[in-house]
C-alpha cells in the first residue's frame, strides 16, 4: 500500500481539456508514493456557477462527493483552487448548518445510502506537498532542478480561510517554497492571488481579458520567464487567452503558462523530454 492514500478528485478541467495535468499527476503519484483512489461516478464541483441556477443541488452534489471519500476513510485530493475553494465553502455550510446537514444526508441516504459526517479534508496539491510530503522530500527526490524564476499563481478561489491548509490565505507562501524546494526561483507579485475573470470570461469577456493581462504583465515586470498555476480553470485565462488579453489590454502578456503538477512532475524527474522543450521555450522567451 502506498504511503500516502487520497480520495481523488481531479476536476473536470483535467479530465477534459487539460489531461496533461493528470498525465503530470500520475507521475507525481508514483515517485512520491501517493495511490490516488479514484472517486468513481462523482460528479462537478459547479465550480461556483450551478449554486447561481440552484444551490441546494450544488451542495448535495458535493456532499455526496464527501460522503464517497468518508466511506473510503480518506481526505480529498484535487489539483484545483477552483474546486478547492468552491468544495471547502460547500463543506463549511454543511458543517455549520445542522439543519441543512440533515436535509442533505436525508435525499443522500435514500438515492445513493451514503451519510456526510463531516470526517474528511479537502486538500489542495501545493497543501499535500507541504504539510503531507514535505519540502524536504521534493528536495531529495529532485532530479531536474527548475532553474529559472518562475511567477507561482495561487488565484483567487481557494484563498479563502479553511481552504489553504495551514497556508495564510492573504499572504500565502507554500507555493513559493515549493518552486525553491525544486531549484527555481519564486517571483514574488501582487497577482499571485487575484482572480482572472473565470469565469465571469463567457459573459464580461473585456473585463476577464483586463485582469488576465495585469496577472501576467506583472509577473513578467517582475523577472518571471514562465508562470505555473495552481487552478486548471484560471489556466485557460492565463494561457490560452493570452493573445485576446493582448489585443483587449494593450500590454505583453507573452509568458509561458504551465500547471503546478507539470512543474513538480518534469522537476522529480517524469517525462523528462517535455522539461526540455520547457527550457528550450524559456531561453527563446528570454532572448
Amino acid at each position: 500500500m502506498a504511503k500516502h492514500r487520497y480520495a481523488y478528485f481531479p476536476g473536470c478541467v483535467t479530465l477534459g481539456s487539460a489531461r496533461e495535468v493528470q498525465d503530470a499527476m500520475n507521475g507525481i503519484a508514483r515517485i512520491l508514493d501517493i495511490e490516488l483512489v479514484p472517486l468513481n461516478g462523482a460528479s462537478c464541483c459547479g465550480a461556483g456557477v450551478m449554486k447561481q441556477a440552484n444551490a441546494k443541488l450544488q451542495i448535495s452534489l458535493n456532499a455526496r462527493t464527501f460522503a464517497m471519500a468518508e466511506a473510503e476513510g480518506l481526505d480529498v485530493l484535487t489539483p484545483c483552487a477552483s474546486c478547492q475553494g468552491n468544495m471547502v465553502e460547500d463543506f463549511v455550510s454543511l458543517t455549520d448548518d445542522e439543519q441543512l446537514r440533515d436535509e442533505v444526508n436525508e435525499q443522500l441516504e435514500k438515492i445513493c445510502g451514503l451519510r456526510f459526517e463531516g470526517t474528511m479534508r479537502m486538500r489542495h496539491l501545493l497543501q499535500v506537498l507541504v504539510e503531507d510530503i514535505g519540502l524536504d522530500v521534493l528536495a531529495d527526490k529532485l532530479l531536474n532542478p527548475i532553474d529559472f524564476p518562475v511567477a507561482g499563481y495561487y488565484g483567487a478561489p481557494m484563498q479563502q480561510e479553511g481552504a489553504c491548509g495551514d497556508d495564510d490565505a492573504y499572504d500565502p507562501q507554500y507555493f513559493e517554497q515549493v518552486i525553491e524546494a525544486l531549484g527555481g526561483a519564486a517571483v514574488e507579485y501582487d497577482g499571485r492571488t487575484q482572480s482572472v475573470g473565470f469565469p465571469s470570461l463567457l459573459s464580461e469577456e473585456e473585463s476577464a481579458m483586463k485582469m488576465t493581462a495585469a496577472v501576467l504583465t506583472e509577473a513578467k515586470s517582475e523577472g518571471a520567464k514562465i508562470m505555473a498555476t495552481a487552478c486548471p480553470l484560471s489556466h485557460l485565462n492565463l494561457d490560452v487567452y493570452q493573445v485576446e488579453a493582448a489585443r483587449v489590454s494593450g500590454q505583453d502578456t507573452d509568458l509561458p503558462v504551465i500547471h503546478l503538477p507539470e512543474l513538480v512532475a518534469w522537476a522529480l524527474g517524469h517525462d523528462k523530454s517535455r522539461l526540455a522543450q520547457l527550457r528550450t521555450r524559456v531561453l527563446v522567451m528570454g532572448d
